[in-house]
């Protein structure tokens, strides 16, 4: 079947072939493996958290609150990639529907702004238990968490809309190869027959640091907690590279290395980072894994 169809003079698309890594056939099969780990890590490492913080009263605190949402967000981030991802290493282009490529697009992306609110969340959170340590417990209590964390939520889903609206009622001349290994912007946008950049100066309209309420206090927060600098650097670098830079400009390996980096790996990082870091929550592990070996020998 054609994946075009003809109404008069326009051309409607009705399928995308995703090309994946049509490049690299000497090593697809190892890149399946190394991918398949991360992704397997990434996903019963969170999954763990999940359980842990949930069964520990001693993580029953704002961090900890912000860290559960994190990581059961971050289970949804790379699911709505990953799969597909190593899918295209094992068999090569693969063909998407109009609409299955429409609802990745939109996924991903509601994945990608919640988690940029929520990283903010947990910055002005950070921010105020260095600022006033004193006053924290009573400033950061559990009505401004479930607000902070609860904003992420709806923000991720609702702010794509415009931008995926847009994108999918472009006019694509005809093409219907997409370079990449997912229906992300930059290679959607490189088939349409029109100027993009109004679709591009949209995706920027909401920066997630407008949640916190002064420059002072992003200076604060990044400045004084290292450890979601490590996270927040890599993950709004990667993601800038490619969402910054022109379409016109970038060049499609590039654009797929960065792609990988801030979807696959820099998952990884954060659970590295926020969690297998902490003293409490590998305490945590510790007694939760115990316990857990413990009533299954029982």
């Amino acid at each position: 079947m054609s994946p075009l169809g003809n109404m008069g003079n326009l051309t409607i698309i009705k399928e995308f072939l995703l090309l994946g890594f049509g490049s690299l056939h000497g090593i697809q099969f190892f890149l399946f493996a190394i991918f398949l780990g991360i992704y397997v890590v990434n996903l019963l490492g969170n999954i763990l958290i999940l359980a842990v913080i949930s069964s520990d009263c001693s993580l029953q605190t704002a961090m900890y609150f912000f860290l559960f949402n994190f990581s059961f967000l971050e289970i949804w981030f790379t699911t709505s990639v990953a799969p597909r991802m190593l899918q295209t290493l094992l068999s090569g282009p693969e063909v998407t529907s109009f609409a299955g490529c429409v609802a990745q697009f939109y996924f991903f992306g509601s994945k990608a702004v919640a988690e940029c609110f929520l990283l903010t969340a947990m910055s002005y959170d950070r921010y105020l238990a260095i600022r006033s340590p004193l006053q924290y417990p009573c400033l950061m209590n559990l009505h401004i968490c479930v607000l902070l964390a609860g904003r992420s939520w709806p923000d991720g889903f609702l702010t794509p809309v415009v931008t995926v609206t847009m994108t999918f009622q472009l006019p694509f001349c005809a093409a219907y190869d997409i370079d990449h290994f997912f229906c992300d912007l930059s290679p959607v946008l490189k088939l349409a027959c029109s100027d993009p950049e109004t679709v591009e100066k949209t995706t920027f309209l909401m920066p997630p640091l407008s949640q916190i309420p002064s420059a002072t206090g992003k200076q604060w927060t990044f400045s004084t907690y290292s450890s979601h600098l490590i996270v927040v650097t890599p993950y709004y670098g990667n993601m800038g590279t490619v969402y910054a830079i022109p379409i016109a400009a970038q060049a499609t390996a590039l654009n797929k290395i960065f792609s990988l980096l801030y979807t696959v790996v820099t998952p990884m990082i954060n659970l590295i980072v926020y969690n297998l870091r902490n003293k409490d929550v590998k305490k945590a592990v510790r007694t939760f894994l115990s316990q857990w070996a413990y009533s299954k020998e029982n």
